[in-house]
Protein backbone atom coordinates (compact mmCIF):
# COMPACT_ATOMS: atom_id res chain seq x y z
CA UNK A 1 0.00 0.00 0.00
CA UNK A 2 1.44 3.17 -0.78
CA UNK A 3 2.36 5.96 1.47
CA UNK A 4 -0.45 8.22 0.35
CA UNK A 5 -3.39 5.54 0.64
CA UNK A 6 -2.16 4.36 4.58
CA UNK A 7 -5.10 4.12 7.35
CA UNK A 8 -4.81 7.45 8.70
CA UNK A 9 -2.88 6.49 12.22
CA UNK A 10 -2.64 9.37 14.52
CA UNK A 11 -0.50 8.05 17.75
CA UNK A 12 -1.79 9.13 20.58
CA UNK A 13 0.01 11.02 23.80
CA UNK A 14 2.60 11.24 21.09
CA UNK A 15 4.89 14.26 22.93
CA UNK A 16 4.40 12.74 26.62
CA UNK A 17 5.54 9.38 25.29
CA UNK A 18 8.94 10.91 23.93
CA UNK A 19 9.09 12.72 27.60
CA UNK A 20 9.01 10.20 29.36
CA UNK A 21 11.60 8.12 27.11
CA UNK A 22 13.91 10.65 26.47
CA UNK A 23 15.75 10.30 29.69
CA UNK A 24 16.77 6.82 29.08
CA UNK A 25 17.57 7.47 25.38
CA UNK A 26 19.23 10.82 25.08
CA UNK A 27 22.89 10.93 23.90
CA UNK A 28 23.87 7.69 23.65
CA UNK A 29 23.67 4.16 21.58
CA UNK A 30 19.86 2.87 23.45
CA UNK A 31 17.55 -0.02 22.30
CA UNK A 32 13.96 0.58 22.25
CA UNK A 33 11.21 -2.10 21.91
CA UNK A 34 7.94 -1.42 20.23
CA UNK A 35 6.37 -3.99 21.18
CA UNK A 36 2.69 -3.08 19.40
CA UNK A 37 4.53 -1.04 16.52
CA UNK A 38 1.16 -0.71 14.10
CA UNK A 39 2.20 2.05 11.81
CA UNK A 40 5.13 2.94 13.52
CA UNK A 41 4.52 6.80 14.59
CA UNK A 42 5.38 6.57 17.94
CA UNK A 43 8.45 4.71 17.06
CA UNK A 44 8.97 6.93 13.79
CA UNK A 45 9.07 9.87 15.98
CA UNK A 46 11.35 8.26 18.86
CA UNK A 47 14.37 7.05 15.87
CA UNK A 48 13.74 10.85 14.77
CA UNK A 49 15.03 12.29 18.04
CA UNK A 50 17.35 9.63 18.71
CA UNK A 51 20.31 9.29 16.14
CA UNK A 52 22.00 6.39 18.11
CA UNK A 53 18.45 4.84 18.61
CA UNK A 54 18.19 1.15 17.87
CA UNK A 55 14.58 0.13 17.21
CA UNK A 56 12.88 -3.53 17.67
CA UNK A 57 9.71 -3.65 16.65
CA UNK A 58 6.97 -6.02 17.12
CA UNK A 59 3.51 -6.59 16.07
CA UNK A 60 1.45 -10.11 14.96
CA UNK A 61 0.26 -8.26 12.50
CA UNK A 62 1.81 -9.08 8.90
CA UNK A 63 0.18 -5.73 6.78
CA UNK A 64 1.17 -3.70 9.88
CA UNK A 65 4.55 -4.97 9.81
CA UNK A 66 4.93 -4.77 5.77
CA UNK A 67 3.32 -0.32 6.27
CA UNK A 68 5.88 -0.11 9.16
CA UNK A 69 9.10 -1.41 7.51
CA UNK A 70 7.78 1.08 4.18
CA UNK A 71 7.86 4.23 6.76
CA UNK A 72 10.58 3.55 8.92
CA UNK A 73 13.27 2.79 6.20
CA UNK A 74 14.60 5.50 5.77
CA UNK A 75 16.41 5.27 9.10
CA UNK A 76 18.09 2.37 7.82
CA UNK A 77 19.85 -0.47 9.83
CA UNK A 78 18.76 0.92 12.71
CA UNK A 79 15.51 -0.75 12.55
CA UNK A 80 14.57 -4.78 13.11
CA UNK A 81 11.10 -5.33 12.69
CA UNK A 82 9.70 -8.93 14.01
CA UNK A 83 6.49 -10.77 13.41
CA UNK A 84 5.72 -11.73 16.99
CA UNK A 85 2.77 -11.15 19.52
CA UNK A 86 4.23 -9.03 22.15
CA UNK A 87 4.83 -11.77 25.06
CA UNK A 88 7.22 -12.81 22.41
CA UNK A 89 9.57 -9.88 23.72
CA UNK A 90 11.81 -12.12 25.21
CA UNK A 91 12.69 -14.65 22.26
CA UNK A 92 12.82 -11.60 19.98
CA UNK A 93 15.89 -10.24 22.15
CA UNK A 94 17.71 -13.51 22.27
CA UNK A 95 17.37 -13.49 18.34
CA UNK A 96 18.72 -10.50 18.00
CA UNK A 97 21.68 -11.01 20.47
CA UNK A 98 19.98 -8.67 23.18
CA UNK A 99 19.93 -9.06 26.38
CA UNK A 100 18.55 -5.59 28.17
CA UNK A 101 17.22 -2.79 26.28
CA UNK A 102 16.66 1.00 27.47
CA UNK A 103 12.90 1.05 26.81
CA UNK A 104 9.60 -0.87 25.97
CA UNK A 105 6.52 0.96 24.98
CA UNK A 106 3.27 -0.55 24.83
CA UNK A 107 0.14 0.93 23.05
CA UNK A 108 -2.30 -1.44 23.69
CA UNK A 109 -5.59 -2.43 22.03
CA UNK A 110 -7.16 -2.26 18.71
CA UNK A 111 -4.95 -0.34 16.18
CA UNK A 112 -6.08 2.38 13.81
CA UNK A 113 -4.85 0.77 10.81
CA UNK A 114 -7.62 -2.57 12.02
CA UNK A 115 -10.43 -0.11 12.76
CA UNK A 116 -10.63 1.66 9.38
CA UNK A 117 -10.03 -1.52 7.05
CA UNK A 118 -14.07 -2.42 6.99
CA UNK A 119 -12.80 -5.76 6.26
CA UNK A 120 -11.07 -6.86 9.40
CA UNK A 121 -14.40 -6.62 11.40
CA UNK A 122 -13.00 -4.86 14.51
CA UNK A 123 -15.59 -2.41 13.94
CA UNK A 124 -19.36 -1.92 14.51
CA UNK A 125 -20.49 0.85 12.42
CA UNK A 126 -20.25 -0.90 9.17
CA UNK A 127 -21.00 -4.14 7.87
CA UNK A 128 -17.72 -7.14 7.62
CA UNK A 129 -16.88 -10.61 7.94
CA UNK A 130 -16.88 -11.27 11.65
CA UNK A 131 -12.66 -12.01 12.02
CA UNK A 132 -11.26 -9.67 14.26
CA UNK A 133 -7.56 -11.49 14.34
CA UNK A 134 -4.28 -8.83 14.51
CA UNK A 135 -2.78 -11.76 12.92
CA UNK A 136 -4.97 -12.91 10.14
CA UNK A 137 -2.87 -15.88 8.90
CA UNK A 138 -3.74 -18.14 11.76
CA UNK A 139 -6.60 -18.83 15.10
CA UNK A 140 -10.15 -18.73 15.58
CA UNK A 141 -12.19 -15.46 14.15
CA UNK A 142 -14.95 -14.34 15.88
CA UNK A 143 -17.60 -16.10 14.03
CA UNK A 144 -16.03 -19.49 15.08
CA UNK A 145 -16.50 -18.20 18.60
CA UNK A 146 -20.07 -16.76 18.03
CA UNK A 147 -21.13 -20.28 16.28
CA UNK A 148 -18.91 -23.03 18.27
CA UNK A 149 -19.02 -21.68 22.03
CA UNK A 150 -21.78 -23.06 24.28
CA UNK A 151 -24.10 -20.57 25.90
CA UNK A 152 -22.11 -20.55 28.92
CA UNK A 153 -18.69 -20.03 27.93
CA UNK A 154 -20.13 -17.08 25.45
CA UNK A 155 -21.41 -15.47 28.52
CA UNK A 156 -18.09 -15.82 30.27
CA UNK A 157 -16.27 -14.10 27.49
CA UNK A 158 -18.83 -11.40 27.31
CA UNK A 159 -18.96 -10.87 31.45
CA UNK A 160 -15.09 -11.25 32.22
CA UNK A 161 -13.73 -9.16 28.82
CA UNK A 162 -16.75 -7.10 27.99
CA UNK A 163 -18.01 -6.25 31.00
CA UNK A 164 -21.22 -6.85 29.69
CA UNK A 165 -24.15 -6.79 32.00
CA UNK A 166 -26.21 -8.73 29.67
CA UNK A 167 -24.09 -11.59 28.92
CA UNK A 168 -26.50 -14.44 29.70
CA UNK A 169 -29.42 -12.68 27.48
CA UNK A 170 -27.13 -12.00 24.79
CA UNK A 171 -25.55 -15.39 24.58
CA UNK A 172 -29.14 -17.35 24.50
CA UNK A 173 -29.63 -14.98 22.29
CA UNK A 174 -26.87 -15.69 19.89
CA UNK A 175 -27.25 -19.69 20.47
CA UNK A 176 -30.80 -19.79 19.39
CA UNK A 177 -29.88 -17.18 16.29
CA UNK A 178 -27.53 -19.69 14.95
CA UNK A 179 -29.36 -22.34 14.95
CA UNK A 180 -30.98 -20.23 11.72
CA UNK A 181 -28.08 -19.25 10.51
CA UNK A 182 -24.67 -19.10 11.21
CA UNK A 183 -23.02 -15.69 11.84
CA UNK A 184 -20.36 -14.50 9.62
CA UNK A 185 -20.75 -10.48 9.24
CA UNK A 186 -20.75 -7.85 11.80
CA UNK A 187 -24.50 -6.40 11.11
CA UNK A 188 -26.37 -9.16 11.83
CA UNK A 189 -24.37 -9.54 15.42
CA UNK A 190 -25.29 -5.58 15.67
CA UNK A 191 -29.02 -6.17 15.28
CA UNK A 192 -29.04 -9.45 17.44
CA UNK A 193 -27.50 -6.78 20.16
CA UNK A 194 -30.20 -4.08 19.53
CA UNK A 195 -32.85 -6.39 20.19
CA UNK A 196 -30.94 -8.49 23.08
CA UNK A 197 -30.24 -5.46 25.30
CA UNK A 198 -32.67 -3.61 26.92
CA UNK A 199 -33.79 0.14 25.26
CA UNK A 200 -33.05 2.18 28.64
CA UNK A 201 -29.71 0.38 28.82
CA UNK A 202 -29.17 1.58 25.22
CA UNK A 203 -29.83 5.50 26.08
CA UNK A 204 -27.37 5.60 28.64
CA UNK A 205 -24.53 3.30 27.97
CA UNK A 206 -23.73 3.49 24.71
CA UNK A 207 -23.76 1.76 21.98
CA UNK A 208 -24.94 -1.79 22.58
CA UNK A 209 -22.18 -3.80 20.00
CA UNK A 210 -19.31 -1.83 21.62
CA UNK A 211 -18.67 -4.36 24.82
CA UNK A 212 -19.76 -7.32 22.78
CA UNK A 213 -17.35 -6.00 19.98
CA UNK A 214 -14.59 -5.87 22.69
CA UNK A 215 -15.00 -9.62 24.68
CA UNK A 216 -14.97 -10.90 20.90
CA UNK A 217 -11.68 -9.22 19.86
CA UNK A 218 -10.25 -9.79 23.26
CA UNK A 219 -11.04 -13.72 23.31
CA UNK A 220 -9.97 -13.90 19.54
CA UNK A 221 -6.48 -12.73 20.30
CA UNK A 222 -6.23 -13.82 24.02
CA UNK A 223 -5.10 -10.23 24.50
CA UNK A 224 -4.96 -10.18 28.13
CA UNK A 225 -3.35 -13.42 28.86
CA UNK A 226 -0.87 -12.42 26.00
CA UNK A 227 -0.22 -9.17 28.72
CA UNK A 228 -0.21 -10.73 31.56
CA UNK A 229 2.92 -12.49 30.24
CA UNK A 230 4.46 -10.02 28.60
CA UNK A 231 4.20 -7.13 31.18
CA UNK A 232 6.43 -9.13 33.53
CA UNK A 233 8.91 -9.73 30.62
CA UNK A 234 9.58 -6.58 29.30
CA UNK A 235 9.46 -5.32 33.08
CA UNK A 236 12.48 -7.75 33.08
CA UNK A 237 14.28 -6.78 30.15
CA UNK A 238 14.88 -3.37 31.21
CA UNK A 239 18.38 -1.95 32.32
CA UNK A 240 18.62 0.19 35.49
CA UNK A 241 18.41 3.21 34.14
CA UNK A 242 15.78 1.94 31.29
CA UNK A 243 11.88 3.02 31.19
CA UNK A 244 8.50 1.51 30.21
CA UNK A 245 5.58 3.33 28.95
CA UNK A 246 2.36 1.47 28.83
CA UNK A 247 -0.71 2.93 27.19
CA UNK A 248 -4.22 1.23 27.69
CA UNK A 249 -7.49 1.75 26.51
CA UNK A 250 -9.77 0.45 28.74
CA UNK A 251 -10.16 -1.18 32.41
CA UNK A 252 -8.78 -4.80 31.92
CA UNK A 253 -5.87 -3.83 30.07
CA UNK A 254 -5.10 -1.13 32.48
CA UNK A 255 -5.72 -3.68 35.76
CA UNK A 256 -2.61 -6.13 34.62
CA UNK A 257 -0.42 -3.07 33.73
CA UNK A 258 -0.92 -1.46 37.18
CA UNK A 259 -0.63 -4.95 39.18
CA UNK A 260 2.75 -5.63 36.59
CA UNK A 261 4.01 -2.61 37.69
CA UNK A 262 3.47 -1.21 40.99
CA UNK A 263 4.60 -4.74 42.50
CA UNK A 264 7.92 -4.17 41.17
CA UNK A 265 8.02 -0.10 42.58
CA UNK A 266 7.04 -1.86 46.55
CA UNK A 267 9.76 -2.74 48.99
CA UNK A 268 9.76 -6.35 49.98
CA UNK A 269 11.36 -6.17 53.17
CA UNK A 270 9.66 -7.87 55.93
CA UNK A 271 7.48 -5.85 58.52
CA UNK A 272 9.87 -4.34 61.24
CA UNK A 273 13.24 -4.95 59.84
CA UNK A 274 15.27 -1.49 60.99
CA UNK A 275 17.33 -1.35 57.63
CA UNK A 276 15.91 -2.05 54.46
CA UNK A 277 18.87 -4.29 52.54
CA UNK A 278 19.45 -4.09 48.69
CA UNK A 279 17.78 -6.80 47.38
CA UNK A 280 14.76 -5.63 49.29
CA UNK A 281 14.34 -2.78 47.34
CA UNK A 282 12.16 -1.63 45.10
CA UNK A 283 13.10 -2.59 41.36
CA UNK A 284 11.05 0.39 39.71
CA UNK A 285 10.49 3.71 40.14
CA UNK A 286 6.90 4.69 39.26
CA UNK A 287 6.97 7.69 36.80
CA UNK A 288 2.87 8.73 36.98
CA UNK A 289 1.16 9.24 39.39
CA UNK A 290 -1.58 5.99 38.69
CA UNK A 291 -2.69 6.49 35.01
CA UNK A 292 -1.91 9.84 32.82
CA UNK A 293 -5.21 10.69 30.80
CA UNK A 294 -5.38 12.73 27.54
CA UNK A 295 -7.04 16.34 28.03
CA UNK A 296 -9.27 17.96 26.19
CA UNK A 297 -7.27 19.11 23.49
CA UNK A 298 -5.56 16.07 22.86
CA UNK A 299 -8.97 14.21 22.96
CA UNK A 300 -10.53 16.82 20.01
CA UNK A 301 -7.66 16.52 17.79
CA UNK A 302 -7.78 12.67 18.19
CA UNK A 303 -10.64 11.16 19.86
CA UNK A 304 -8.95 7.71 20.55
CA UNK A 305 -7.36 9.00 23.23
CA UNK A 306 -10.34 10.09 25.01
CA UNK A 307 -10.17 6.72 26.38
CA UNK A 308 -6.03 6.16 27.05
CA UNK A 309 -4.54 5.46 30.53
CA UNK A 310 -1.02 5.91 30.70
CA UNK A 311 1.51 4.28 33.24
CA UNK A 312 5.25 4.65 33.20
CA UNK A 313 8.36 3.53 35.41
CA UNK A 314 12.20 3.48 35.43
CA UNK A 315 14.04 0.62 36.57
CA UNK A 316 16.24 1.35 39.22
CA UNK A 317 17.77 -2.00 40.58
CA UNK A 318 18.83 -4.72 38.52
CA UNK A 319 16.28 -7.59 37.54
CA UNK A 320 16.58 -10.80 40.55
Amino acid sequence: MPVTDRPRHEPVLMRRVLDLLHPALADRPAVLVDATLGLGGHSDALLSAHPQLTLVGLDRDPNALALSAERLARHGDRVHLVHTVYDGLPDALVDLGLSRVDGVLFDLGVSSMQLDVAERGFAYARDAPLDMRMDQTTGQTAADVLNEYSAADLARVLREYGEERFAARIARAVVAEREREPFRTSARLVELLYDAVPAASRRTGGHPAKRTFQALRIEVNAELDVLRRAIPAALSAIAVGGRIVVEAYQSLEDRIVKRAITELAKSTAPPGLPVELPQHAPQVRLLTRGAEVADETEVAANPRAQSVRLRAAERVREAP
